[in-house]
């Protein structure tokens, strides 16, 4: 569990750094700052989505995930947890939501964050939360100085979801193979795109990326299926 806190730490941390040096950043910079942030966020999921080997599992996943978070208005949620928490630490911070949303989905989507946690719960190895947690430093000085101190409270839902991984890692490990978590993490990888665009202000209405998480849960159930449908024919 070392590497999960080592990860709440360097959040923290780098959103609290970022949030000092927003104050001294100029409108413009920032704003240029901003589009810059966004591009490296949509190279980040392109790559992502690029290393699928099931192109017809991404579709599938996108359109089921799609519609059940709809059903459940997820992004509902996530925005009203995110005004909660503004009007509770940072009444005057316009950025606060954005910051909490776009940081927590960027952090937690992506396939170190399952593996390293399933390697910190099984093998005690926390090697590849430490890497994660020196990218997601970096990562969250940057937001911060873009979007404020938002970013630092996404290091609680970061932390909840790579403990529970880690915790659960004995019952999770003989599910979650290599294969399944390369197609989780190009059908999350979507999502980092979703959010690039959402950044950039390309789309005429912003997309609802937290309906779009349970897309990467529906891999779970369309690879045994698809699989067992393959060895019955």
């Amino acid at each position: 569990m070392l590497g999960v806190w080592v990860n709440f730490a360097t959040v923290v941390i780098g959103g609290l750094v970022g949030t000092l040096l927003r104050g001294g950043i100029k409108e413009k910079y920032r704003q240029t700052i901003n589009v810059g942030l966004a591009l490296c966020v949509l190279l980040i999921g392109m790559s992502g989505a690029l290393k699928t080997q099931n192109e017809m599992l991404v579709i599938v996943s996108i359109v089921i995930g799609c519609v059940a978070g709809e059903m459940l208005r997820i992004e509902n949620g996530l925005d009203h947890l995110g005004e909660w928490a503004q009007q509770r630490f940072a009444k005057n911070d316009t950025g606060f939501a954005s910051g909490f949303i776009n940081a927590t989905l960027l952090f937690c989507v992506g396939a170190m964050a399952v593996v390293g946690s399933l390697k910190a719960g099984l093998e005690n190895d926390s090697s590849t939360l430490l890497a994660k947690a020196a990218l997601d430093g970096v990562s969250s000085i940057i937001f911060a100085s873009s979007f404020g101190i938002g970013v630092v409270f996404a290091a609680i839902p970061l932390t909840i979801y790579q403990g529970g991984i880690a915790l659960l890692s004995g019952v999770l490990a003989p599910y979650l193979t290599e294969a399944l978590i390369n197609e989780m993490s190009a059908v999350g990888s979507i999502l980092i795109i979703a959010l690039s665009l959402n950044m950039l202000e390309l789309t005429k209405n912003r997309i609802r990326v937290g309906n779009m998480l349970p897309t990467i849960l529906v891999p779970c159930i369309y690879m045994p299926v698809a699989n067992w449908l393959t060895s019955m024919f």
